[in-house]
């Protein structure tokens, strides 16, 4: 895995002022850009795109891109999420500070339909 980090050349002036740093990650087909940039009023924000090279209809190559938008209230939680996935797919156990639970693969996966996930409210997530 191939990896860059510095800040990114070549934009103008106004982008030069928003994009602070830039990590880019290389693996295998895909690339990874980890952008931190700043708002008007100086916050900073994390974006990160996944970007895809692929074949188009006529036979030309374009770059499929996937971008989130990750901020600063955010970070510590999107942390722990990604930290407990990621050791999760690693291998299948999550430390929760003192204790390890196993959780066994699901054999079934129900189906849900869109009523149920029409009533939720996005005040209602960030409850917990």
């Amino acid at each position: 895995m191939e990896e860059e980090t510095g800040k990114t050349e070549g934009y103008s002036e106004r982008n030069d002022k928003e994009e602070v740093f830039t990590k880019v990650v290389r693996a295998g087909k895909r690339t990874y850009f980890f952008d931190v940039k700043s708002t008007r009023h100086e916050d900073l924000y994390l974006t990160i795109t996944e970007s895809k090279k692929r074949m188009g209809k006529e036979g030309k190559m374009f770059y499929e891109k996937h971008k989130i938008f990750l901020y600063k209230e955010d970070f510590e939680k999107f942390t722990e999420g990604l930290r407990e996935a990621v050791e999760f797919a690693d291998n299948g156990v999550i430390n929760h500070q003192e204790k390890a639970v196993m959780i066994e693969p699901v054999g079934v996966v129900s189906e849900v339909t869109a009523n149920e996930f029409s009533d939720v409210e996005f005040e209602d997530l960030g409850s917990n």
